[in-house]
Protein backbone atom coordinates (compact mmCIF):
# COMPACT_ATOMS: atom_id res chain seq x y z
CA UNK A 1 0.00 0.00 0.00
CA UNK A 2 1.32 3.45 -0.86
CA UNK A 3 2.18 5.83 1.93
CA UNK A 4 -0.38 8.49 2.76
CA UNK A 5 -0.11 11.32 5.24
CA UNK A 6 -1.16 10.62 8.80
CA UNK A 7 -4.85 10.55 9.80
CA UNK A 8 -7.34 11.93 10.36
CA UNK A 9 -8.51 12.65 6.82
CA UNK A 10 -11.44 15.05 6.46
CA UNK A 11 -13.77 15.53 3.54
CA UNK A 12 -17.25 16.48 2.52
CA UNK A 13 -19.65 17.39 -0.23
CA UNK A 14 -19.59 20.41 -2.52
CA UNK A 15 -22.07 22.52 -0.54
CA UNK A 16 -20.31 21.62 2.74
CA UNK A 17 -23.53 20.39 4.38
CA UNK A 18 -21.89 16.97 4.84
CA UNK A 19 -18.50 16.81 6.54
CA UNK A 20 -16.85 13.54 7.54
CA UNK A 21 -13.60 12.25 9.00
CA UNK A 22 -11.68 9.06 8.27
CA UNK A 23 -9.99 8.17 11.57
CA UNK A 24 -7.36 5.87 10.02
CA UNK A 25 -5.68 5.16 6.73
CA UNK A 26 -7.88 3.20 4.31
CA UNK A 27 -7.57 -0.55 3.91
CA UNK A 28 -6.89 -0.16 0.18
CA UNK A 29 -7.59 2.38 -2.58
CA UNK A 30 -9.24 1.17 -5.79
CA UNK A 31 -9.20 2.99 -9.09
CA UNK A 32 -12.02 1.29 -10.97
CA UNK A 33 -12.26 1.69 -14.74
CA UNK A 34 -15.44 -0.37 -15.25
CA UNK A 35 -18.21 1.08 -17.41
CA UNK A 36 -20.58 1.18 -14.41
CA UNK A 37 -18.20 3.46 -12.48
CA UNK A 38 -17.62 5.56 -15.58
CA UNK A 39 -21.37 6.05 -16.03
CA UNK A 40 -22.03 6.67 -12.33
CA UNK A 41 -19.29 9.29 -11.96
CA UNK A 42 -19.46 10.78 -15.43
CA UNK A 43 -15.68 10.36 -15.52
CA UNK A 44 -13.07 7.88 -16.75
CA UNK A 45 -12.94 6.01 -13.43
CA UNK A 46 -13.97 6.00 -9.77
CA UNK A 47 -11.36 6.35 -7.02
CA UNK A 48 -12.54 4.74 -3.77
CA UNK A 49 -10.75 4.45 -0.42
CA UNK A 50 -11.99 1.29 1.28
CA UNK A 51 -12.31 1.72 5.06
CA UNK A 52 -14.27 0.19 7.93
CA UNK A 53 -17.52 2.11 8.44
CA UNK A 54 -16.88 2.56 12.16
CA UNK A 55 -13.75 4.54 11.23
CA UNK A 56 -15.77 7.08 9.23
CA UNK A 57 -17.54 9.66 11.37
CA UNK A 58 -20.01 12.29 10.27
CA UNK A 59 -18.83 15.61 11.63
CA UNK A 60 -21.71 17.61 10.22
CA UNK A 61 -24.94 17.04 8.33
CA UNK A 62 -26.46 13.74 7.32
CA UNK A 63 -26.30 11.51 4.27
CA UNK A 64 -29.10 10.00 2.27
CA UNK A 65 -28.57 6.36 1.24
CA UNK A 66 -29.64 5.74 -2.35
CA UNK A 67 -29.86 2.20 -3.74
CA UNK A 68 -28.13 2.10 -7.12
CA UNK A 69 -27.73 -0.84 -9.53
CA UNK A 70 -24.30 -2.40 -9.91
CA UNK A 71 -22.60 -4.82 -12.28
CA UNK A 72 -22.89 -7.63 -9.71
CA UNK A 73 -26.67 -7.32 -9.74
CA UNK A 74 -26.63 -6.80 -5.96
CA UNK A 75 -26.55 -3.02 -6.14
CA UNK A 76 -24.82 -0.58 -3.86
CA UNK A 77 -25.99 1.97 -1.34
CA UNK A 78 -24.56 5.38 -2.19
CA UNK A 79 -24.34 7.92 0.63
CA UNK A 80 -25.20 11.28 -0.90
CA UNK A 81 -25.57 14.76 0.45
CA UNK A 82 -29.33 15.41 0.54
CA UNK A 83 -28.74 19.01 -0.62
CA UNK A 84 -26.09 19.00 -3.38
CA UNK A 85 -26.47 15.25 -4.15
CA UNK A 86 -22.70 14.59 -4.21
CA UNK A 87 -21.78 10.96 -3.50
CA UNK A 88 -19.39 10.82 -0.53
CA UNK A 89 -19.16 7.03 -0.09
CA UNK A 90 -20.80 3.73 -1.00
CA UNK A 91 -21.58 0.43 0.64
CA UNK A 92 -21.29 -2.53 -1.74
CA UNK A 93 -23.22 -5.76 -1.18
CA UNK A 94 -20.10 -7.89 -0.58
CA UNK A 95 -19.05 -6.02 2.56
CA UNK A 96 -22.38 -4.44 3.39
CA UNK A 97 -22.65 -1.65 5.93
CA UNK A 98 -19.36 -2.66 7.57
CA UNK A 99 -17.23 -0.97 4.88
CA UNK A 100 -17.34 2.45 3.25
CA UNK A 101 -15.88 3.07 -0.16
CA UNK A 102 -15.08 6.75 0.34
CA UNK A 103 -14.94 8.82 -2.83
CA UNK A 104 -11.36 10.10 -2.74
CA UNK A 105 -12.35 13.23 -4.66
CA UNK A 106 -14.48 14.35 -1.71
CA UNK A 107 -11.48 14.47 0.63
CA UNK A 108 -10.07 17.89 1.47
CA UNK A 109 -6.67 16.60 0.32
CA UNK A 110 -7.43 13.90 -2.29
CA UNK A 111 -3.81 13.76 -3.37
CA UNK A 112 -3.05 11.98 -0.09
CA UNK A 113 -4.71 8.80 -1.40
CA UNK A 114 -3.39 7.69 -4.76
CA UNK A 115 -4.64 4.33 -6.04
CA UNK A 116 -3.12 1.13 -4.68
CA UNK A 117 -4.55 -0.76 -7.66
CA UNK A 118 -6.30 -0.21 -11.00
CA UNK A 119 -9.15 -2.62 -11.70
CA UNK A 120 -11.34 -3.41 -14.70
CA UNK A 121 -8.72 -1.90 -16.96
CA UNK A 122 -10.07 -3.86 -19.95
CA UNK A 123 -12.75 -1.15 -20.19
CA UNK A 124 -10.56 1.84 -19.34
CA UNK A 125 -10.66 4.78 -21.67
CA UNK A 126 -7.87 4.39 -24.24
CA UNK A 127 -6.39 7.79 -23.40
CA UNK A 128 -5.92 6.90 -19.72
CA UNK A 129 -2.27 5.97 -19.14
CA UNK A 130 -1.74 3.58 -16.23
CA UNK A 131 1.36 3.98 -14.08
CA UNK A 132 3.80 1.10 -14.32
CA UNK A 133 4.46 1.02 -10.56
CA UNK A 134 0.84 0.31 -9.51
CA UNK A 135 -0.78 -3.13 -9.96
CA UNK A 136 -3.43 -3.26 -12.69
CA UNK A 137 -5.94 -5.97 -13.56
CA UNK A 138 -8.22 -6.33 -16.57
CA UNK A 139 -11.07 -7.42 -14.28
CA UNK A 140 -11.18 -7.91 -10.52
CA UNK A 141 -8.42 -9.62 -8.51
CA UNK A 142 -7.74 -11.70 -5.40
CA UNK A 143 -7.03 -9.46 -2.44
CA UNK A 144 -4.97 -12.21 -0.80
CA UNK A 145 -2.45 -11.92 -3.63
CA UNK A 146 -2.20 -8.12 -3.65
CA UNK A 147 -3.08 -6.56 -0.30
CA UNK A 148 -0.50 -6.09 2.46
CA UNK A 149 -0.86 -8.23 5.59
CA UNK A 150 -2.31 -5.37 7.66
CA UNK A 151 -5.09 -4.80 5.12
CA UNK A 152 -5.88 -8.50 4.96
CA UNK A 153 -6.14 -8.62 8.76
CA UNK A 154 -8.54 -5.69 8.75
CA UNK A 155 -10.67 -7.39 6.07
CA UNK A 156 -10.70 -10.63 8.09
CA UNK A 157 -11.99 -8.69 11.11
CA UNK A 158 -14.92 -7.10 9.26
CA UNK A 159 -15.78 -10.36 7.53
CA UNK A 160 -15.83 -12.17 10.91
CA UNK A 161 -18.05 -9.46 12.35
CA UNK A 162 -20.40 -9.75 9.37
CA UNK A 163 -20.55 -13.54 9.73
CA UNK A 164 -21.28 -13.19 13.47
CA UNK A 165 -24.13 -10.78 12.78
CA UNK A 166 -26.03 -13.33 10.67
Amino acid sequence: MRAVDEPPFDGGCTCRFVRYRMATRPVFVHCCHCRWCQRETGAAFALNAMIEADRVKLLQGAVELVHTPSFSGNGQMIARCPQCRVAVWSHYAGAGDAVCFVRVGTLDEPGQMPPDIHIFTASRQPWVQLPTDVPAFEAYYQASKVWPAESLARRAAWMAAKAGAR
